[in-house]
């Protein structure tokens, strides 16, 4: 059994959802994309994650009002899943601000691949 880490990423952009998808197989983690916070929503009702990474800016539901959605979910373990703020719109906000909204880090657009690893290798262990 592999014990590769299901990391959802919702990002309307079909470029970093590339670049992402490519950065975590280098490390082996299994990749599923999401244009909209809808669609991560109905993917996290089907599928079990380790980690969401969610950018705040996407259309039919943005990422700060899907990431509410998930925290407030029945299911003890989807609820408390770790997500991971992708924005490049970070200086609207601060780290309080960010945990406020229900995620448990950020990162800053344009994605910087080495942070973008670093952050999700702490928050997975």
């Amino acid at each position: 059994m592999s014990n590769s880490k299901n990391i959802l990423v919702g990002e309307d952009s079909s470029v970093i959802l590339n670049l992402t998808k490519s950065i975590l197989a280098f490390e082996n983690y299994q990749m599923k994309a999401a244009k909209n916070g809808k669609q991560v929503l109905e993917m996290l009702e089907k599928e079990e994650f380790d980690l969401i990474l969610m950018d705040l800016n996407m259309p039919v539901m943005d990422g700060a009002s899907c990431t509410k959605m998930i925290r407030e979910l029945a299911d003890p373990i989807k609820s408390k899943l770790p997500i991971i703020a992708i924005s490049g719109n970070m200086n609207n906000y601060t780290m309080d601000e960010f945990r406020k909204l229900g995620f448990d880090d950020f990162i800053q657009k344009p994605l910087d691949y080495d942070k973008l690893l670093a952050t999700v290798k702490k928050i997975l262990g």
